[in-house]
């Protein structure tokens, strides 16, 4: 979605596409808000942008109504539907329900202070 909507703007849009899923028949099986993020490539001029992920199992008829609902909606940046496969859907499982502490983080490199000295030279 477009970034420059508030917070509270965001999750009415997020709704709405939620009420057209569920209203069509359609469960949700996971949602995640994965916040503002740098787009791969400028749209509309923009360079951020609001990403959040619906997995949900429905009929395919649903998918012509979603998109034609994303069209429509001038706060819709760019969308993309997917259909899962055996192997997507149990890596999407085990993702899902990885514990937090399994789940891989950065490694932090220290930064060096002007105080530190490798062989005479202050770094």
């Amino acid at each position: 979605m477009t970034p420059v909507l508030s917070e509270d703007q965001m999750k009415e849009a997020v709704g709405k596409f939620k009420a057209t899923i569920t209203e069509n028949g359609a469960t949700i099986v996971h949602e995640e808000n994965w916040g503002l993020r740098k787009l791969a490539y400028p749209i509309q001029k923009k360079s951020t942008g609001f990403y959040h992920l619906f997995q949900f199992e429905g009929s395919s008829e649903l998918i012509a109504d979603l998109e034609l609902v994303f069209k429509r909606d001038e706060r819709i940046l760019r969308f993309l539907t997917v259909a899962l496969d055996k192997y997507a859907l149990e890596y999407s499982i085990k993702r899902r329900n990885k514990p937090a502490a399994e789940k891989p983080v950065k490694k932090e490199t220290p930064v060096k202070k002007a105080t530190d000295v490798v062989d005479g030279e202050v770094a």
